[in-house]
Formats: structure tokens, sequence, C-alpha cells
């Protein structure tokens, strides 16, 4: 049984598998909190976490590990993924990189942008769109607009400026759209941060 016919027989189990992935991917709104409390703490516990996942991810692979990482991993990964699951490895360099990279708002946007645009941009996409799907990387007009409205509400938190938000969502969207699976955690949010510290 192929995985499309899996995703079409049970989308229950496919929505709770996406479910879990955005779960994780969520996560990382927590960064720039944490950061602004002791941001030498959070770097070293972002760059301990991929550590940690990577060492356990290579022990699920060779059958040497049923912890919570291996449990997670197994109940986010889709029927299309073999081998080494690189999303949690780019989702904490993405997160890391724009903390060490961008100055605050900059940052703080671009992890969001991370966490709820690419994050709500796929769920959106997988389960809301109609079989619309934009020319440019094969991504749902659905998926695009939930991304742009997503970091559009998280960026006008941040910089309190309409038009900055404005054009912080539309960067972060035209990312979302050309990078691919995976890339994404690291085009998004070094793109949007760039595109936000010369702005601010």
């Amino acid at each position: 049984m192929d995985g499309g016919f899996k995703e079409h027989v049970f989308p229950v189990q496919a929505f709770y598998r996406e479910l879990t992935r955005k779960a994780i991917h969520v996560s990382v709104a927590i960064v720039p909190t944490m950061a602004n409390w002791n941001f030498l703490i959070t770097v070293i516990l972002l760059s301990a976490g991929i550590v940690f996942y990577v060492v356990n991810e290579n022990a699920r692979i060779s059958g040497k590990s049923k912890g919570m990482v291996s449990l997670l991993t197994e109940m986010s990964t889709r029927p299309t993924e073999q081998g080494f699951v690189w999303g949690p490895v780019t989702l904490g360099f993405g997160a890391l990189a724009a903390l060490l990279y961008y100055p605050h708002p900059a940052a703080t946007v671009a992890i969001y942008a991370l966490a709820f645009g690419d994050g709500v941009a796929s769920l959106a996409g997988k389960f809301l769109s109609r079989g619309t799907v934009v020319s440019i990387g094969e991504k749902t007009l659905s998926g695009s607009i939930s991304c742009f409205l997503a970091v559009y509400v998280s960026a006008l938190m941040v910089l309190n400026d309409y038009f900055l938000a404005l054009l912080s969502a539309v960067s972060a969207t035209i990312f979302e759209l050309v990078s691919i699976q995976d890339v994404d955690n690291l085009v998004i949010p070094l793109g949007t941060g760039f595109v936000v510290m010369l702005l601010v």
C-alpha cells in the first residue's frame, strides 16, 4: 500500500501526524522569549537540542532507541520520508541562525515566521486546499494565504507597524513559496530576518 493511498484512506492519521509535526514547529516560538531572558543559555539549549536529536535519530535508524524522541519522530514522519529525518535539525538551525545573525526585532520576526508562517502554511495547504496550486514551488493557495496571515499578525505584534508587518509577511510568503521541503526551515527565517533588518 503506497503512501498516497494511505493518506487517502486514513485522513485522520495524516491529520494527527501533521499536527504533531507542526506542534514541534511552533515550539520554536518560545526561543525569542527565552533569548530575552538569557541569550547565552538559549543558544546553548538550542545547540544541545540539535545534537541530542541527531544522536537519537541515528540510534532510531539503527534500531537502538525507542525513547520519546524516536517515538515523536515516528509519529510525525510522512510516508515519503525514509532514513534520517532532517526536519527538526533544519528547524533548530533556522531558529539558531536567526538568533545569532540578526538583532531584535528582526530575529524575533524571523523566528515567528518560521514557527507560525511555515507551520500554519503546511497544515492549511494539506487540509484546506481544494486542488488550487500556486505554480511557484507547487505550494497551495490556501497554504500561502495562511502563511501570509500568520506572519502578518505575529510581525505586527512585534513591530507594531502595519506597513513593516505587511512587508515582513510578503517576504516570508515568497520565501515559503520558493523553498523546498526542510530547506524552508532555513530559508524562511534567514530571508525574512534579513529583510526586516534592512527595513527597521
